[in-house]
């Protein structure tokens, strides 16, 4: 009996399976140019005007009756699937696939799934578009940072005070000028506060993450320019092991800084907003030779050691550390 009812089943779908028609494919188990009443052959206008004509006669709208209009409606549905897979030129192609091949089943399941769960939208442009975007973010925000930093600066009385006495005489025209305008207070302080912050923005050199962005630091340009850096990387170090490691040539004042500086592991931003003074002072010590910068390293660990040890703050902090330890709960908290 069992056997019997295995046969059955297998004479029921041999057909289908013949004609590489799988459930939950395309469309199941019909063949989607059967649906619209084309053949293989017909064009893309044919495919279309068949599918206009059935739809008309399927709306569901047009079926009066509920069981009607429930046969009309999945007939319809049936045809919308079966236009849509035979209106694109991929989906079209992949469904030939499978009537060509019955036997390749796992290839018409990735086919029809990679379309299905693919992205509309071309990747490269949602790529462009994300990139473009990241770009606009990061450089509005540079100037964001920079105007910050400006604006910082010119609270800070040293710098103030620098950026007055460098416009003094600008500032007397300027107000000399609109004087004659009778000029009131607060447009002179606005004055005044303008002619600050344009000293500031053309003789403070900001660096860092506050430093003032340029086109150069956008990230589609760092992209573009990356095969450019790479290049310019590899030749850079190639440079140095044959002059400095192999032909043991001096180094120069470049040289050395960048020895100081790889030695205290600071940025480039980092290491440039220093004080001339501080750099002038590690090229005296010269830090650039690494038992030198061993032996300063030593004295400045030892020296900050004892400037924690006369804080009062940090006194009463080993103090609070040796009473209760780290991560301990006590009531006198």
């Amino acid at each position: 009996m069992r056997l019997q009812a295995a046969c059955l089943l297998v004479l029921v779908a041999l057909p289908t399976l013949c004609l590489g028609l799988l459930e939950g494919l395309y469309c199941g188990k019909e063949d989607c140019y059967d649906v619209l009443g084309v053949t293989r052959e017909s064009s893309k206008s044919e495919i279309g005007k068949a599918y206009r004509l059935l739809a008309r006669k399927y709306h569901p709208d047009l079926h009066r009756g509920v069981e009607a209009k429930a046969l009309a409606e999945e007939q319809f549905k049936l045809l919308a699937t079966a236009y849509e897979i035979l209106r694109d030129e991929e989906s079209r192609n992949d469904y030939d696939y499978m009537l060509d091949n019955p036997d390749a089943y796992y290839a018409h399941y990735y086919r029809y799934y990679r379309r299905r769960v693919a992205p509309k939208v071309d990747v490269r442009i949602v790529i462009v578009v994300v990139l473009s975007i990241i770009s606009v973010i990061q450089y509005y925000s540079g100037w964001q940072r920079y105007d910050s930093a400006i604006k910082y600066f010119a609270t800070v009385p040293k710098y103030r005070n620098q950026a007055l006495d460098i416009a003094r005489d600008e500032i007397q025209e300027r107000i000399q000028k609109k004087g004659k305008n009778r000029m009131s207070k607060t447009d002179q302080k606005e004055e005044l506060e303008r002619i600050i912050r344009k000293v500031i923005e053309e003789k403070m050199d900001v660096q860092g993450g506050y430093a003032k962005p340029t086109l150069w630091d956008v990230l589609w340009v760092q992209l573009l320019i990356c095969p450019y850096t790479l290049i310019s990387f590899i030749v850079w170090h190639g440079q140095w092991l044959w002059r400095y490691t192999i032909l043991k040539q001096p180094y120069g004042r470049e040289q050395k800084l960048y020895l100081v500086r790889r030695y205290l592991k600071m940025g480039q931003h980092q290491f440039n907003a220093q004080d001339d003074k501080q750099i002038e002072e590690y090229l005296h010590l010269e830090l650039w030779k690494r038992d030198n910068f061993e032996a300063w390293k030593a004295e400045q660990d030892e020296e900050m050691k004892k400037k924690l040890a006369e804080n009062p703050r940090y006194k009463a902090y080993r103090r609070y550390m040796k009473n209760h330890g780290p991560g301990r709960i006590t009531f006198e908290d």
